[in-house]
């Protein structure tokens, strides 16, 4: 890896890709940002109109259209090339068509000596992390999926709303696949040290229902946004970087990330959503937190789905 300088490589810049590369130049993340994608007209066009924005930004920024040759001297590859979700789709539905996409742009990358980390974006984002990882032959460490991290921030703003509190205050996890499988973790949730059963108590005319209700309007929310716009990419965008700060600036910062487990939460040869600590090195640990019983076996059914749906694609 480069030392002073923090070279960020962006394959694929559709609705995701590009609204990545927005909110990467507003917030000042890196000083190079380099955009690769089929479309080599619309991606020129982007690298143009963010570069107009330069004077109005927190901090320079070089950003150009380039190739993989520029992945050579990166610090971090961010992967968000692929097909969409299309309206009445899973995440999952999209797997052999994306992994074949994904082994094409691993052999480009690769073949110029990249050395840095992979950020997977693009779903079945759990699987295609898995697929990056393999395919690539780099330590389980510096392979990463957005895992669940937008799930846990959907997660956090319906319940900051329900509870009227800031989400930025509110400490709670989706955890498992990122998509129909996924679960909360009802167990470790917490606003103020309290936990949600202790709000719940405080809160008038509070239902149970309320929550389940809550949370399936967390795990359905894409196919919402995605019947009302096509497709989701502000929040995922938000989040992608979220963990690209964690590991440019080395801040050890614990998310809700799809990395490889090991015997933790007691499964292995898997990627898949969990509490891990994201620094300059990718995945420094997982972190596993007591789940109770319910936890456990909606988690264990999660594995077994994904495990069961990567088989068609492993070599």
């Amino acid at each position: 890896m480069k030392g002073s300088v923090n070279r960020v490589v962006l394959v694929g810049t559709g609705f995701v890709g590009s609204s990545y590369a927005f909110a990467m130049l507003n917030q000042g993340v890196t000083e190079e940002l380099v955009l690769i994608d089929l479309n080599k007209e619309k991606s020129e066009g982007d690298a143009m109109d963010l570069n107009h924005g330069l004077p109005f930004a927190p901090a320079p920024t070089k950003i150009w259209f380039g190739d993989y040759k520029d992945c050579r001297d990166a610090d971090l590859v961010v992967l968000c090339a692929g097909l969409n979700q299309k309206p009445g789709e899973t995440r999952l539905d999209l797997v052999e068509k994306n992994t074949k996409i994904f082994k094409n742009i691993v052999d480009e990358i690769m073949i110029n000596d990249f050395n840095g980390i992979f950020l997977v974006a693009t779903n079945p984002v759990d699987i295609l992390t898995y697929v990056v990882w393999k395919h690539s032959g780099f330590p389980k460490e510096r392979v990463i999926g957005s895992g669940t991290i937008l799930d846990t921030a959907r997660f956090r703003f319906l319940l900051g709303d329900y509870f009227n509190v800031d989400t930025r205050n509110v400490h709670a996890y989706i955890i498992g696949e990122h998509g129909d499988t996924e679960l909360p973790v009802w167990s470790h949730a917490v606003i103020a040290g309290k936990t949600i059963a202790d709000w719940n108590r405080m809160k008038k005319n509070f239902n149970q229902s309320d929550l389940e209700e809550l949370f399936i309007n967390v795990r359905d929310a894409a196919y919402h946004i995605i019947k009302r716009k096509g497709a989701t990419y502000y929040g995922i965008a938000m989040g992608l970087v979220r963990l690209t700060k964690a590991i440019l600036e080395n801040q050890n910062s614990v998310l809700t990330v799809s990395t490889y487990l090991d015997g933790e939460y007691g499964h292995k040869d898997i990627f898949i959503g969990v509490p891990a600590i994201v620094n300059r090195s990718g995945i420094r640990e997982v972190v596993e937190i007591d789940l109770d019983e319910e936890e456990k076996k909606k988690f264990d059914h999660s594995v077994q789905v994904l495990k069961k749906t990567m088989e068609p694609i492993l070599d």
